[in-house]
């Protein structure tokens, strides 16, 4: 983990300082009440630092998680409520996972402790932020492949406690899947907030309702990783997507 002090506060690093090492392939950070909570491939990792992130104090809050597989991120968010959420992806495009852990959102106390499903049939929810409008933790959700250039659509979520997002069985709320899904198996399944263009593969997401830009910029930016699995390549852009008052998505 890298640390870029600005100190004079020109807009430009001062220098860079490697603040934790030896980390078992972190993906994601988020800060929380003067701690720094990392997600691990195999665990969420607690650290302290004092006034020169020099580390304090370490400890794995969350061992264990599902390694390997074809997503292997774990991003880590203290939703509204103070609890810790983490995102684990699925081992494959589609399948029945045997680990119920895959494809899901878990959420945890802070210490650790609690450990339960928030929600599944997530294929791959790599970016999860808090909506400042309505308090909903949104992910951006990467869809499955090899069903051609436009099918499914990538989508953002609003998570919902015991919500189901469909995978593998429906897609993008609507889409039965050729091979692992029957009729019915979109009924009761939880919609998308956003649709994008398939293959994009949305990563990150942040909302902005601040005073600093135009209100036309109130919304959430999406960075997209970009195709790999479509004969013309799509993505590698951010895309802005205006929210009305509420929160909701306005065009």
């Amino acid at each position: 983990i890298v640390a870029l002090p600005d100190a004079q506060r020109t807009g430009k690093a001062s220098e860079k300082r490697i603040v934790a090492s030896g980390l078992n392939d972190p993906t994601s950070l988020v800060f929380y009440r003067g701690a720094l909570y990392v997600g691990e491939a195999s665990q969420v990792t607690r650290f302290i630092f004092d006034a020169q992130w020099n580390v304090t104090a370490k400890q794995i809050i969350v061992p264990n998680l599902p390694t390997g597989g074809n997503h292997v991120t774990r991003t880590v968010l203290v939703g509204p409520d103070g609890n810790l959420y983490v995102s684990i992806g699925s081992t494959c495009n589609v399948c029945n996972e045997s680990d119920a852990k895959r494809a899901t959102v878990q959420v945890y106390q802070l210490d650790g402790s609690n450990e339960r499903l928030y929600t599944k049939g997530l294929r791959n929810a790599v970016g999860m932020a808090i909506n400042p409008w309505n308090q909903q933790i949104w992910v951006t959700n990467n869809g499955r492949d090899l069903l051609g250039d436009d099918t499914p659509p990538e989508t953002i979520y609003a998570l919902k406690d015991g919500g189901d997002a469909g995978w593998p069985r429906c897609h993008a709320g609507s889409l039965i899947d050729p091979d692992y899904g029957h009729a019915g198996d979109c009924k009761d399944i939880l919609q998308p907030q956003v649709k994008m263009q398939a293959h994009s593969a949305p990563l990150g997401l942040a909302f902005y309702n601040g005073s600093q830009f135009p209100a036309r910029y109130h919304g959430v930016f999406i960075a997209f990783h970009g195709s790999w699995n479509r004969s013309v390549p799509t993505g590698y852009k951010v895309v802005f997507v205006p929210l009305n008052d509420h929160g909701e998505v306005s065009g």
